[in-house]
């Protein structure tokens, strides 16, 4: 007999056992629950992370969009305001008391404007600039091609091809069908070109050809060089080029040494040239200076580029461009409008436009 209120030694044991592991076993389900809740928090923090990245990103796009559309907005505005400064320079003499015009005055190929919500520069870009690929020689064309960096392999295949759809309509030529790069969901008209957008239709050509892209020079450099919607027109006769206004490309194409381009590119952002005896100063009696001219025509390409004012007065680097084609009539009465806007485009950042403005 064990004296009252004596526990076995075993049953002791085993109280303490059970009670141990009722402490293992509480301390296991508070580590889990810890446990738990950390993961718990890991994931909250992640989700809230990804979030903000989510929202900040899409700010920045919205900010960016918002601002590309003012942008695009302002340079419209800006075509608007050079055509009535086009419109008063063509019908009156305005100019300040020291001699320089109030709006425009030909050969005048930029109008800069200096808002107070950004910059624009207009070009005023008569269609003489460029030559007509309806009417142009098979060997200007080939020389364009090769001045905007086509190969003579695929300049030639071009050219043969855009001769080919021009001409298709006098029975002597090829199917439409073997000239062109895609079949299209209409017919050709087997005719002559109507925009110069249709030559992306042209087997051979391809967007850089035709808007233009970029090279690196020797030195690793990266420069730009303009396409063929720079070079070629559907309008006017297109058989000597603006020296005012025509793309380097083009100059290149009349057969210009590369120095004598740039000399006169450099000229003409400072000052237009007036009378062909200053062009002849800068080309030395050249034979391509037969094939220039300065002005001419009533058809004109008016295009505007625009830049916002950041806070700290620099110029945002985002930029857009809009263009118009524009048909002139100096000689106009009440009845007729002074002048007829024939095209709205969105047109890429060029290279001809003088930045920074």
């Amino acid at each position: 007999m064990l004296p009252k209120g004596h526990v076995p030694l075993c049953q002791t044991d085993l109280t303490r056992k059970a009670r141990i592991g009722v402490g293992i076993r509480r301390g296991a389900e508070r580590g889990g629950a810890l446990l738990a809740v950390l993961w718990l928090s890991a994931a909250l923090s992640a989700i809230a992370f990804a979030v903000a990245t989510t929202v900040r990103t899409e700010t920045q796009r919205t900010s960016s969009h918002v601002d590309g559309l003012r942008a695009h907005y302002l340079a419209q505005g800006s075509v608007d305001r050079a055509l009535l400064w086009i419109l008063w320079g063509m019908n009156g003499n305005y100019s300040y008391p020291n001699g320089a015009p109030r709006y425009y005055r030909p050969p005048m190929p930029y109008i800069r404007y200096d808002y107070p919500a950004g910059r624009a520069v207009v070009e005023v870009i008569p269609e003489s600039s460029r030559i007509n690929v309806n009417t142009a020689r098979p060997e200007d064309i080939l020389r364009t091609l090769l001045a905007v960096g086509a190969d003579e392999g695929t300049a030639t295949q071009v050219t043969q091809n855009i001769i080919a759809w021009r001409s298709s309509g006098n029975g002597n030529t090829p199917s439409p069908q073997q000239f062109l790069s895609r079949n299209p969901t209409f017919q050709p008209r087997n005719a002559s070109f109507q925009e110069t957008e249709e030559l992306l239709l042209v087997k051979g050509m391809t967007p850089e050809l035709f808007y233009g892209h970029f090279e690196r020079t020797p030195e690793g450099r990266l420069f730009p060089r303009g396409g063929l919607r720079e070079c070629l027109t559907v309008y006017g006769p297109g058989t000597a080029v603006d020296v005012n206004t025509a793309s380097p490309e083009m100059l290149a194409a009349l057969g210009l040494p590369t120095d004598k381009v740039s000399q006169l590119i450099a000229r003409r952002v400072v000052a237009p040239f007036r009378t062909m005896d200053e062009v002849n100063a800068i080309v030395g009696g050249h034979p391509a200076t037969g094939r220039m001219k300065i002005g001419g025509g009533v058809i004109w390409t008016v295009r505007a580029t625009a830049r916002l004012k950041l806070p700290n007065g620099q110029l945002s680097d985002i930029a857009r461009t809009v263009a118009a084609t524009v048909t002139f009539h100096p000689a106009y009465n009440q009845e007729d409008p002074p002048y007829r806007i024939m095209r709205w485009r969105d047109e890429p950042w060029t290279p001809t436009v003088p930045l920074p403005f």
